[in-house]
């Protein structure tokens, strides 16, 4: 038999809002409705410290299967290294990924080998996102890493220092380019912007996407299809169409020329 929980210390703020319920349903109800107020409340107190408990177990579980699934994702990261440019197409070809992808950086993105997330060992505390790179004209980096420590009341993250080559600094290169052609943008919603700004760790939705959907199954969006080639089944599919309703009014024309003929 294990051991019975630990009980969780109340906040001060816990402790206030409970005195001002139990003074609003004293101050506001009879008896009658003031003692089926308060049994309801237990119960949800035992619900809350159930789903409390819960989130524990779940904790427990997801770290079990973050392990089982390590030697997989290792073994895919092997596999995906013999198919060039297979990093680069799935970013490409992720909706939103690809709508703050500039053509500078999806250029030194041809470099990219190889894409990890690790979350932190008690997964609620934060996660990492890996990038590793072949040798390229960007930057002098094989890898950049960037975290997020989410166990703080307030989120943050770092960025690997990226080592630029002479005249390839990507983030200050497209900002000076936007800012003369009158583009630019708000916030940083360039790839590299994303990946070098840590301004709100809060509300990263690019890091959530590549954690939550491209990391868990890359290979659906490398197998997207081309958009020529739907555009051109589509076509197809519109003349077979027209064809068939032009043999439909043709067969139509005859079968009533028939009828006048006799």
């Amino acid at each position: 038999m294990g051991e019975p929980a630990t009980k969780r210390v109340k906040t001060d703020n816990e402790t206030n809002g409970e005195e001002a319920k139990d003074a609003k349903i004293q101050s506001e109800y009879d008896d009658a409705t003031q003692k089926i107020l308060e049994q309801i409340d237990q119960v949800q107190g035992e619900i809350d410290a159930l789903n409390e408990k819960a989130s524990e177990e779940i904790l427990k579980v997801e770290q079990k299967y973050n392990s089982l699934r390590k030697p997989f994702f290792e073994k895919r990261n092997e596999l995906v290294r013999d198919i060039p440019n297979f990093w680069v197409t799935v970013l490409v070809n992720h909706p939103n990924i690809s709508a703050i992808l500039l053509e500078e950086e999806e250029e030194c993105l041809h470099y990219l080998t190889k894409v990890e997330v690790e979350e932190f060992d008690d997964i609620k505390s934060g996660y990492r996102i890996k990038l590793a790179f072949d040798e390229n004209p960007f930057f002098e980096n094989t890898q950049i890493v960037k975290e997020f420590f989410l166990g703080n009341a307030e989120p943050t993250s770092t960025t690997t220092d990226i080592k630029w080559k002479a005249d390839n600094e990507l983030v200050n290169k497209i900002k000076g380019k936007l800012n003369s052609s009158g583009e630019g943008t708000p916030g940083p919603r360039t790839f590299f912007a994303w990946l070098t700004d840590n301004q709100d760790a809060s509300n990263d939705e690019i890091a959530e996407l590549i954690k939550d959907d491209l990391w868990p199954n890359p290979l659906q969006y490398f197998l997207v299809p081309d958009l020529d080639d739907g555009a051109e089944a589509a076509l197809d599919e519109e003349g077979a169409s027209e064809n068939d309703e032009n043999a439909e009014d043709l067969e139509e024309a005859d079968d009533a020329g028939e009828e006048h003929d006799e």
